[in-house]
């Protein structure tokens, strides 16, 4: 599959977790720091990058209900855990998607602790582009990556035009208010469910102190660039933090 051609907010998204991931492959502080920040709660096989708990597996495993050998769709994938320890939970084929050319060459490195070879690739491609066949997935997951789509829409549109009839998507997904409470309405996909997730808000708050902290060491193992970013997302996301609704939702597409 050829790679997608990238807008510019996409590239310059490419461009930050490359070096994001870059830096975090060379050091194991950030994962450390995000044990930390989740406490009991940080499944440490998965050493994900984002809000990821057993609750969020646990309810992705219950929620999607695949099958044996049916196809799982990781959308903005990182470096791959969660969709693999899916994959393997739920006897499963992954597909994980991500913007990051280096995220997709660091989780194809770790397939085969997962899951049987060829059971498991990984691709350069956007939410709203992911090179996918029509109803080509039994399941799709979307783990902190939906709110970073520079189009929505076409985000959704994407998830719908993947799905398989009667299929379901797991998003985790943040915002004033429950999506539930909202007029949501989608021709093709229904909002089958959503669960507020109460300690998300608090982990991130409790990682930007952590990353505040731990300062020093930042600097030293990624850079002043890359830690000044970090330090910059802590301050810009922190005042509002405590207002935001974390919760998953579940999109079922309709048999239409």
């Amino acid at each position: 599959m050829d790679e997608p051609t990238l807008s510019p907010e996409e590239q310059r998204l490419a461009e930050v977790y490359d070096a994001f991931h870059t830096a975090r492959a060379s050091s194991p502080l950030s994962a450390r720091l995000y044990a930390l920040a989740m406490g009991e709660d940080y499944p440490p096989e998965v050493n994900a990058s984002s809000s990821c708990d057993w609750q969020l597996l646990a309810t992705a495993v219950r929620q999607l209900r695949l099958h044996p050998g049916q196809h799982l769709v990781d959308l903005g994938c990182g470096t791959g855990g969660e969709g693999l320890w899916l994959a393997r939970a739920l006897a499963a084929r992954l597909t994980g998607i991500d913007v990051s050319s280096v995220a997709v060459r660091l989780a194809a490195t770790r397939a085969d602790h997962f899951v049987p070879k060829g059971r498991a690739d990984f691709r350069v491609g956007t939410l709203a582009s992911t090179g996918l066949p029509n109803s080509s997935a039994d399941g799709v997951i979307c783990v902190d990556a939906y709110g970073f789509a520079p189009d929505a829409r076409a985000a959704i549109d994407e998830v719908h035009r993947i799905l398989t009839p009667g299929a379901r998507a797991v998003i985790t997904f943040s915002g004033q208010a429950p999506l539930s409470s909202r007029p949501w309405t989608y021709q093709g996909l229904e909002l089958e469910a959503e669960e507020h997730r109460p300690g998300v808000g608090r982990m991130w708050l409790r990682l930007y102190e952590l990353r505040a902290e731990h300062e020093a060491e930042l600097r030293r193992d990624f850079g002043d660039d890359h830690a000044q970013g970090m330090l910059d997302e802590a301050q810009r996301r922190t005042p509002d933090m405590s207002s935001r609704h974390f919760s998953v939702v579940t999109l079922r597409r309709t048999t239409d």
